[in-house]
């Protein structure tokens, strides 16, 4: 039962994560971007499915955004080193910082080797829209989720 769940949470964060990204595709890619999905990136505080769930939902979302496989193996990567160790933050306030300071160096890096712009600039925009994903929207959802932990991740 436990295997099934681990699945189950992981198979819909990642799902989320891909329709989230690719239903707001508008602001979700390119180099001024708040990926509202990225919000999700709080949820390794309440398990650990939420890894490979990001991880998965990153490559989809990746896929479909069309900067080919540089984005699709990096920018996922990124999700997922930044899930693992949000994972592991002491405090639950720490939760959306490696998602900001991961993805504003590697999405920086990506968007300036792809598209030459400038990359202290990009790596700026990148975690401007990370901080308002992961803390505007994504510690609001920790402090929500946290008050129902046991009936929604047994």
């Amino acid at each position: 039962m436990k295997k099934t769940n681990y699945l189950t949470q992981g198979a819909i964060i990642a799902a989320l994560y891909a329709v989230l990204t690719i239903a707001f595709a508008p602001i979700s890619y390119g180099n001024i971007q708040v990926r509202i999905a990225e919000a999700l990136t709080i949820l390794p505080f309440f398990t650990p499915a939420a890894i490979p769930g990001l991880f998965v939902g990153c490559i989809i979302a990746n896929i479909y955004g069309g900067n080919g496989m540089i984005d699709i193996v990096f920018g996922s990567l990124a999700t997922l080193t930044a899930a693992y160790l949000s994972y592991k933050m002491p405090r639950k306030w720490l939760v959306p910082l490696p998602p900001i300071v991961i993805n504003a160096i590697v999405v920086g890096f990506i968007l300036n080797y792809l598209f030459q712009y400038p990359l202290l600039i990009t790596m700026g925009w990148v975690a401007v829209g990370q901080i308002i994903a992961c803390y505007g929207i994504g510690y609001i959802l920790l402090l929500t989720l946290e008050k129902y932990r046991d009936k929604i991740f047994k």
